[in-house]
């Protein structure tokens, strides 16, 4: 018997719905993106990348640029890359 509330099927449930669960790096992980894979794709220094996974630099005063130039790497909205 699952427990209340697993999910099944292996679906993954949609990311917004457990935003409190998730951080930046959280996110990247669960897209299965590289660092450096998104760095390249984003245009977002590879640098300011590690650092927001590490939590040396806050995503949250980001810019909007380099936050919305992540979320569309990594499809997903920009709200999910945001600390709570």
């Amino acid at each position: 018997m699952k427990a209340p509330g697993a999910h099944g099927g292996g679906k993954r449930a949609p990311l917004r719905h457990h935003r409190q669960n998730y951080h930046y790096s959280n996110t990247i992980m669960a897209y299965g993106c590289t660092q450096s894979e998104l760095a390249k794709r984003s245009g977002v220094s590879p640098r300011s990348i590690q650092m927001y996974e590490r939590r040396n630099k806050d995503i949250n005063k980001a810019s909007a640029e380099s936050t919305y130039r992540i979320s569309k790497v990594l499809g997903c909205p920009m709200e999910d890359l945001l600390e709570e």
